[in-house]
């Protein structure tokens, strides 16, 4: 049974319904006596039958998304207004449809749904009003202050707290029922460490990183340079601010792996030119670009020529099945295209949810056990005592034939 609930109203869904009912059947014999004299036989023990465990009934998921419904009113709303809540409303479409999916396994749910209007005093009201009470898991609130805000009641209620968009550092959270989804950057320059350790040969190779120390381009740096200050393999790292600074410390017949740290355009592209035109005169070169490149326009030719790799928690392969299957769905229902946050959406609904259906209660302890290769993201956590439970599933993508292809 699937509820929603944004000021107790009630959204439409498919029930499912598995009732176990298990019998013990006793049986007694009353034995005839006779009147002859007989030694009393020693009285038997009795076996104990324990009660068979109550089978997990119903998992109870309580979705919390800023919809921002106060600032909407429908027959006069603007574009703007709309697009306000639109990735709130793509999201809970596609984790609807993945709960759905999972329910056909056989397990019942329960999904409550609630605005949060990107507000902690409306969070506030829904913890002091008990709407979550009785939750198995809480999803969501999807911006990093609304899950700050949770995590007393989190741990206090000892409910496991999904994290699904936010790209926080889970050490900010401070909460051990936390599931983090979105990679962070540590693991991102993680990633990209150990692919260049592993197909460089440090001899002949010079590390740069190209930095232009503003306060963003540091979040990236920061763990590339600690990377390598700490591997074992002897490579030659540099830092320079701009690629024009690198030009002339470049010593002929090496190979430059070149990683840049900022996703600000216009410091990209003048820096993509800048390493045309020294690839021209002859730099053996390949280049490692920020992860929120995947979401912004550059020049194809260039990235390609450069052998241009980033490193991703997502891709949607189309060619997929399954992808096809989710989008004539999404349509089917919605009368709309799904969007990145549909596919997030269902992939978190249908892993939690087969979660819930395999395990029951017991989901959380297989959840470093389980991996998922969903329709967007894939799925590979690891325990932490402190910091939760924490996604690590990454992929490399390099630019070939007009397109991301996965690398590793």
């Amino acid at each position: 049974m699937i509820l929603a609930q944004n000021h107790q109203q009630q959204l439409s869904g498919n029930k499912y319904w598995i009732i176990v009912l298990s019998a013990l059947l006793l049986s007694a014999c009353s034995p005839k006596t006779r009147p002859v004299a007989k030694k009393p036989e020693p009285i038997k023990e009795v076996e104990k039958i324990e009660k068979p465990a109550e089978k997990f009934k119903q998992a109870n998921i309580s979705l919390l998304a800023p919809f921002r419904l106060n600032e909407i009113k429908l027959k006069a709303a603007t574009k703007a207004d709309v697009e306000k809540a639109a990735m709130a409303i793509d999201f809970y479409q596609g984790f609807k449809l993945g709960v759905d999916s999972a329910a056909l396994l056989g397990q019942n749910f329960k999904l409550k749904v609630y605005d949060t209007q990107d507000n902690n005093s409306q969070l506030s009201s829904l913890i002091d009003n008990g709407g979550l009470v009785g939750s198995n898991l809480i999803v969501g609130p999807v911006f990093p202050d609304g899950l700050k805000y949770m995590t007393n009641y989190s741990i206090s209620r000892n409910i496991p707290i999904v994290n699904p968009l936010a790209a926080t550092q889970p050490s900010e959270f401070a909460n051990p029922n936390l599931i983090s989804i979105v990679n962070n950057i540590d693991l991102h320059a993680e990633k990209i460490g150990n692919y260049i350790s592993k197909n460089y040969n440090p001899a002949t190779t010079v590390i740069v990183l190209i930095n232009p120390k503003g306060a963003n381009d540091e979040v990236f740096a920061k763990p590339l340079r600690t990377y390598f200050a700490n591997t074992k393999k002897p490579f030659t790292f540099q830092e320079y601010a701009s690629v024009f600074t690198l030009e002339t410390r470049i010593v002929k017949g090496k190979q430059y792996v070149i990683m840049v740290s900022s996703s600000d355009k216009k410091f990209v592209i003048p820096t993509l030119d800048k390493l045309m035109k020294l690839k021209k005169t002859g730099l053996n070169t390949s280049l490692f670009g920020h992860p929120d490149w995947i979401k912004q326009n550059y020049n194809t030719d260039q990235l390609q020529a450069l052998n241009t790799i980033i490193s991703s928690s997502y891709k949607v392969d189309y060619t997929r099945a399954e992808v096809n299957k989710f989008i004539k769905k999404y349509r089917l229902l919605f009368n709309f295209e799904p969007g990145e946050y549909a596919f997030k959406g269902f992939d978190i609904g249908y892993y939690f949810g087969r979660l819930f259906s395999i395990y029951g209660e017991d989901y959380l302890k297989h959840l470093t056990k389980e991996n998922y290769k969903g329709l967007h993201n894939s799925f590979h956590f690891i325990h932490d005592h402190e910091l939760g439970y924490i996604n690590t599933s990454l992929m490399l993508l390099r630019y070939k034939n007009f397109a991301l292809n996965i690398v590793e």
